[in-house]
């Protein structure tokens, strides 16, 4: 070991000159003179030989301005080295994160309710967005309130007589948040930060198929008047199912491709509830039974799932039921797959069914099936975003979305 290093300030500013052109000499050594690579190894030899036996700082100062003259002369120079060399930070930055996305890590944001009370995502405000009682926060309150607690407030009153003439179809993103999105209004443009997602469906200048809806608007009405409570933000952790098989009960990720009736190459976050060759049946009281034993709350990782009372459509969750909505109209129906308690599905070999644990609000197994097991990406991992509790939902941030 290098003691010199240890002790002293100079010894290692010189080994960081040696490393710096010796970077520069091995990116241009195909490029150079057999000669002024050989001048530039020696007055590196030179340099490493003094700092490693000596600290004498004269003699250090010495050999390290011999080695930027022979630098200077021999290397060839690099237009616009600090800019250069920022890039090259830059870029590698990039290829850790795009890395560490692909193989340990990726970003994931809840968009609807199917997973509470487990995970939660976006949903209105209680209070309606024409209710007089309504008073969003001042902007630097409001503006904490979003980044600590993600609870949004959008008011935008109307400076003219007019109607909504275009909007901005998606958000501009800074990361993984909604930076800001624009609309026209009477000839003149609004701008609203740090927009929820589907504002405009939320503010009703839209229907669900994204046409804009005829409405007149008086100078001084309210054109958006919403509160907004985001949805969860987690990592998904893409390591440990390289190691093992998911288990059943666990929250997991995966990809939509090749799922008859999903949309294609999206990411659906659920629970596991079904294997390879298991019978899946949804009795009449609301739970499952996987060949035929019955799941509860003292199943690992049902406890959220079976801890509701009242009847499906009136308690605030419903566990798993033979139901699905039709988001489109508000309409209750029979799942395709479990139409009664006494349907059985049976899972093909190597493939899954998922449910969320809120299933009358969930897109889910009980409608598209099972699907293949190299569709899964990961498990649920942390909670980033919010920090905060939000008003009667507690907060999730960390480990533990179970």
């Amino acid at each position: 070991m290098n003691f010199n290093w240890v002790f002293s300030r100079k010894v290692r500013h010189a080994d960081q000159m040696a490393k710096h052109v010796r970077k520069i000499l091995n990116a241009q050594r195909d490029v150079l003179s057999r000669e002024a690579v050989e001048k530039v190894e020696t007055a590196l030899r030179e340099l490493c030989t003094t700092a490693h036996i000596t600290r004498d700082k004269s003699n250090l100062d010495a050999k390290m301005t011999q080695l930027e003259t022979v630098a200077n002369t021999w290397l060839k120079q690099y237009p616009h080295p600090g800019l250069r060399e920022n890039v090259e930070v830059l870029l590698v930055a990039i290829a850790v994160a795009m890395a560490i996305r692909t193989f340990f890590v990726q970003p994931f944001k809840i968009p609807t309710g199917s997973m509470q009370p487990t995970l939660f995502g976006i949903t209105p405000s209680p209070y309606a967005p024409q209710d007089s009682d309504f008073i969003p926060p001042d902007p630097i309150t409001g503006f904490f309130t979003f980044w600590y607690r993600g609870i949004s407030y959008t008011h935008k009153v109307a400076k003219n007589d007019g109607r909504v003439e275009s909007i901005e179809p998606a958000p501009k993103k800074f990361l993984l948040f909604n930076l800001k999105q624009s609309f026209v209004f009477a000839g003149e443009n609004y701008t609203v930060w740090f927009p929820p997602d589907d504002l405009f469906l939320r503010a009703g200048f839209i229907d669900r198929v994204g046409h804009l809806i005829p409405r007149e608007f008086k100078k001084g009405e309210d054109l958006i008047k919403l509160r907004v409570i985001s949805g969860d933000h987690l990592f998904v952790d893409r390591v440990t199912y390289n190691f093992r098989q998911p288990r059943r009960g666990e929250i997991i990720v995966f990809q939509t491709k090749g799922i008859n009736g999903l949309p294609q190459d999206q990411f659906y976050i659920k629970r596991l509830v079904g294997l390879g060759g298991e019978h899946v049946r949804i009795g009449d009281d609301r739970h499952l039974r996987i060949n035929g034993k019955r799941l509860d709350a003292s199943t690992p990782h049902f406890e959220n799932v079976y801890s509701f009372t009242g009847p499906p459509r009136e308690s605030t969750y419903s566990g798993h039921v033979n139901e699905t909505v039709a988001r489109q109209v508000g309409a209750y129906g029979l799942a395709p797959l479990f139409p009664d308690e006494n349907t059985e599905f049976v899972v093909s070999t190597n493939h899954y069914i998922v449910m969320g644990d809120n299933t009358m609000n969930s897109s889910d197994s009980r409608t598209w099936g099972d699907f293949p097991e190299e569709n899964v990406i990961g498990t649920s991992f942390f909670v980033y975003w919010p920090i905060g509790r939000q008003d009667h939902r507690p907060s999730r941030f960390g480990l533990g979305a179970k």
